[in-house]
């Protein structure tokens, strides 16, 4: 499974290009399964009979077992070997996909969903970690990270063009099927062509304490937004999930500090750095996925997209991630220090929010949405992409895939957060405005006037509100993120805690 000879002389891989394909694939194949479902939830909802209750099951059961098993998955890769965990983890996504296209109960659809979630929490961070420990050279590095960062950032909209594209042509199942092909290409391409290093694995024995609060913790916090969405913030069972999960937090960083081997070590998150990366990307996350809502329900509803069309109007976003982390992050990377390349491009994103936040009824596509998209794109992809190799930057081999695993976490919990957050602030918008206004209207096309301006009013209120996690993203990586340029200045260690003795990346 190792190459002693490459790490021997210090040779980098040789397939170590044809593996950051396999490796790209998988991301985007779990990236993608975020939002591609979403397009197909109507329709999958009337086929099985899944109540309006239950419905966001469909979408809760995936984020409850992803966010809350990703450390766990982290760790067990580091454990594992990460070539195999890629793998096992990719052949699982694939069996559970399986399943939830040949659901034929709501049930099923639920336990499928959840599956999916438990291998996707295996497979993500060593997809991240096996990037982190091929690509040791600096500008080789930029490259990679470019191409992965544009991936993770751009995958989710492509999800929404993709599902669209799949429901309205074929079936909802087929948002499911598309896994696996996906799935066997990149895991017999893993198979076949992945060498991890050798040396890097933690053998040391599990963390059971760790993984139970870890799990228990997070699952409690995931929840609690999902339910604070459709029940209140007010809701008993909501601050009860939300106490618990503070508690369950607390206790696992106790646990962390005290235990020998623990599940996560604190060196991975109380370096600045490191620490800079998932608290910005967290709330970027947030910002992001609360507005991809939003953009989906106002296209449909209020400007009457169909399904493909309003997929395709994210098109411009993806072309600016991909252009802003393959292009712009890629080629400053190794010249700039990672924190003027971060906040930068939050702020670049923000202003894209800041548009945003003008829309009208009567706001045309190329007028406002064109570019709020391409600024969007360009910021966050500058963004991700230093990011994303950040935060595997000079922890030690044996930590790659807990690091790996916080990166997904902050993603994935950030993600649950804004939607049900930026959600909540739209709703009660929406309701304040309409109850303001709806008196005024004499007969039913006025009503319905009131009713469409009450939503674009509650989307707007909640767009200022990303605009402003944004710009707190940008504050958070200029202040916290100190680390030179690779190759540059972080090569006399500035930035990096001096426990992290063995860098992952040949400065």
């Amino acid at each position: 499974m190792s190459e002693t000879a490459s790490k021997a002389t210090g040779v980098p891989d040789a397939n170590r290009w044809k593996a950051l394909v396999f490796i790209a694939l998988a991301q985007l194949m779990v990236v993608l399964d975020a939002t591609i479902v979403n397009i197909a939830l109507p329709s999958a909802q009337q086929d099985l009979g899944i109540s309006d209750g239950n419905r966001q099951w469909v979408v809760t059961a995936y984020a409850l077992a992803f966010g809350g098993l990703l450390l766990f998955g982290g760790r067990v890769a580091d454990l594992w070997g990460r070539k195999r965990a890629f793998v096992i983890g990719l052949v699982g996504f694939a069996a559970a996909s399986a399943l939830g296209g040949a659901a034929t109960t709501g049930a099923m659809m639920f336990g499928a969903r959840a599956l999916q979630g438990v291998f996707g929490a295996l497979l993500a961070p060593a997809a991240l970690s096996l990037l982190a420990v091929m690509f040791t050279d600096a500008r080789e590095r930029a490259k990679a990270f470019g191409i992965y960062g544009a991936i993770a950032g751009g995958g989710g909209a492509v999800g929404f063009i993709l599902g669209g594209v799949l429901t309205e042509y074929l079936d909802w199942r087929w948002t499911f099927f598309v896994n696996i092909p996906f799935a066997i290409v990149a895991a017999a391409g893993a198979y076949f062509v992945i060498r991890e290093p050798e040396g890097g694995r933690n053998r040391s024995p599990l963390d059971v304490p760790g993984v139970i609060l870890s799990t228990l913790g997070l699952v409690s916090l995931v929840y609690g937004f999902t339910r604070a969405e459709s029940d209140g913030w007010g809701d008993s069972v909501t601050i009860g999930l939300f106490v618990a999960s503070a508690v369950l937090l607390l206790a696992f960083v106790v646990t962390e500090a005290k235990v020998k081997a623990p599940l996560l070590p604190l060196r991975v998150i109380t370096d600045r750095n490191r620490g800079g990366v998932y608290l910005s990307l967290g709330l970027a996350i947030i910002a992001m996925f609360g507005t991809f809502l939003f953009l989906t329900y106002y296209l449909q509803v209020v400007k009457g997209y169909s399904p493909i069309q309003s997929g395709f109007a994210f098109l411009p976003m993806v072309v600016g991630m991909i252009t802003g982390s393959t292009q712009i992050g890629t080629r400053l990377m190794t010249r700039v220090a990672p924190r003027l390349l971060m906040g930068p491009g939050f702020l670049v994103a923000a202003a894209g929010m800041f548009l945003l936040a003008q829309l009208e009824i009567g706001s045309t596509y190329a007028s406002t949405v064109l570019p709020a998209m391409v600024l969007l794109g360009l910021g966050m992809g500058t963004a991700f992409m230093p990011a994303m190799s950040l935060a595997t930057q000079g922890v030690q081999p044996r930590d790659a895939g807990v690091a790996s695993a916080m990166v997904n976490t902050s993603q994935q919990v950030g993600g649950a957060i804004g939607t049900a957050l930026l959600n909540t602030i739209a709703a009660s918008a929406t309701t304040s405005y309409i109850k303001d206004h709806i008196a005024t209207a004499t007969n039913g096309q006025q009503r319905q006037l009131v009713q469409l301006q009450g939503m674009v009013e509650g989307y707007t209120s909640a767009i200022w509100f990303a605009v402003g996690i944004l710009v707190a993203a940008a504050a958070i990586a200029l202040t916290l993120v100190n680390a030179g340029r690779p190759g540059g200045a972080a090569a006399t260690g500035e930035g990096v805690e001096d426990d992290v003795a063995v860098p992952v990346v040949a400065h």
